[in-house]
């Protein structure tokens, strides 16, 4: 036997001693992770939310710090979303495809580092005295490489890390709550901070590009940082396929015959939607509705302190509750504070307070939904006998694209038709209302519509008989 088959079969015999003692999880499945392991793969997240989140505020940039019109501005977004959203299920492919020394979705978070660093920075290096043709022509093309090329090559194999890496709820439940608080703080900064900092430093097109240039160096870092810190487990259907992967034309069909995962698909466009809304339009609410844009940044202070107690709170919840009901409890906390606020739309407090609450509610859908996604696996393979994360996960980033994308188009498409100009201090009725609409009115819809959808998901029941029949199939 050669040296190199000794020392795998060595890693391999080693591989159990190390699981058992982690222990197990509640549910009987064998844990993998350590402290480490978290924090390296929460940081991960940090790139993505910040590509995200400085997305969602392009429109602001390109209509008060450019001179776009809004109206172009949310049909260039669209049309660049939907255009890249096509791009998942390629990244998808070639997850499932990849072979390497680091596993399948581990080497992408290498690769992709020197590109999430320039695709950052080239978002704001708008030629701001170019013509307008050029403008669009520019914007269109460096959202699609942010958004379609570097943000899909990151995601996709970055959240099947979930499902290669442990089977345990109980441990892909922790990973989407640490990915969740470096998500958060990086997405807070951008929303909340972004305005006062460039302000700090003028406030003009310079400015932006600085935070820029910072913001990337840090997403570099930690997405390296994720890629030291994660590992592939090897499952089942690896050994008992023999490298035999499944064709496009088959895993599609097998996607949307997946119950629970076209449920994920709808909860995430719609959960994308409402994200894309509420980082991006709290600026135009202060400015306008509340006469002070750098409240903001007093909103956004005090914000953090429901999130802080949702992120302590989640965990026990999920313990007692499961992840699908902590969602739906949730998710009616925040969708009886959202209603309470359309009768008191002016009201500092009550956006204050009551957004608080809402805030809390969405911490454990931001959180626990890569776990409930990447559950459908489990489902999948349990169903069809074919295991396909890369699609999976693809297939779901597709789905939350388009809800971004359209969210990100919503904003300026209803700012248009209020007659919104980003050169006037003081707008029209028209643009008041249109303004509401965004940041008071819709988010009650999205609250409703998601605890509806959620209320189908019951895999949680059944995931624990669903691992111990895989595992039997296995010992077969």
């Amino acid at each position: 036997m050669k040296v190199e088959h000794v020392l795998e079969d060595q890693v391999e015999n080693q591989e159990p001693q190390k699981g058992k003692e982690l222990g197990l999880d509640a549910q009987g499945i064998q844990k993998t992770m350590k402290l480490r392991h978290y924090l390296g793969d929460g940081a991960g997240q940090v790139p993505l939310n910040a590509i995200t989140g400085l997305v969602g505020m392009l429109t602001y940039f390109y209509t008060d710090k450019v001179g776009m019109a809004a109206g172009v501005v949310g049909t260039i977004l669209l049309l660049a979303r939907v255009l890249d959203a096509f791009t998942d299920i390629t990244m998808g492919v070639l997850v499932e495809k990849t072979k390497s020394k680091y596993g399948k979705a581990r080497p992408w978070l290498l690769w992709m580092i020197i590109p999430t660093l320039l695709s950052i920075i080239l978002l704001f290096t708008v030629p701001i005295s170019a013509s307008s043709t050029v403008k669009n022509i520019y914007v269109f093309i460096t959202v699609v490489l942010a958004t379609g090329v570097v943000y899909t090559a990151t995601v996709i194999p970055y959240n099947s890390m979930v499902a290669l890496r442990t089977r345990s709820i109980e441990e892909r439940g922790k990973m989407g709550i640490f990915r969740a608080i470096f998500g958060y703080i990086i997405g807070t900064i951008v929303a909340v901070a972004l305005i006062p900092i460039t302000n700090l430093f003028g406030g003009d097109q310079k400015s932006w590009i600085i935070v820029s240039v910072v913001i990337a160096i840090i997403s570099s870092i930690c997405l390296y940082l994720a890629f030291l810190a994660s590992k592939e487990k090897p499952t089942e259907a690896h050994v008992e396929g023999k490298g035999e992967t499944i064709t496009l034309k088959e895993s599609l069909p097998l996607l949307f015959k997946n119950k629970y995962w076209v449920i994920m698909l709808f909860v995430l466009f719609l959960m994308n939607m409402m994200s894309v809304l509420t980082a991006s339009t709290g600026i135009y609410y202060t400015k306008y509705i509340l006469g002070n844009e750098n409240l903001i940044g007093v909103m956004g202070a005090v914000g953090l302190i429901p999130v802080v107690l949702g992120f302590i709170a989640i965990g026990p919840m999920v313990k007692k509750f499961g992840p699908t009901k902590t969602i739906r409890i949730t998710l009616i906390m925040g969708g009886v504070a959202a209603l309470i606020r359309c009768f008191m739309p002016y009201s500092f407090t009550g956006a204050l307070v009551l957004g608080g609450v809402t805030s809390f509610a969405t911490i454990p859908l931001m959180a626990l939904s890569i776990a409930l996604i990447n559950n459908t696996a489990e489902y999948g393979e349990w169903k069809f006998g074919k295991r396909t994360v890369g699609l999976i996960n693809s297939a779901n980033s597709f789905g939350g694209k388009l809800g971004s994308g359209l969210g990100a188009a919503i904003i300026g498409w209803i700012l248009a038709l209020g007659n919104y100009d980003g050169t006037l201090a003081v707008q029209p009725s028209s643009s008041i209302f249109s303004i509401l609409l965004l940041t008071v009115y819709l988010p009650f819809v999205f609250f409703l519509v998601i605890y509806l959808l959620l209320r189908k998901y019951d895999l949680d029941l059944k995931y624990p008989q669903i691992v111990k029949e895989l595992e039997e199939r296995k010992a077969n």
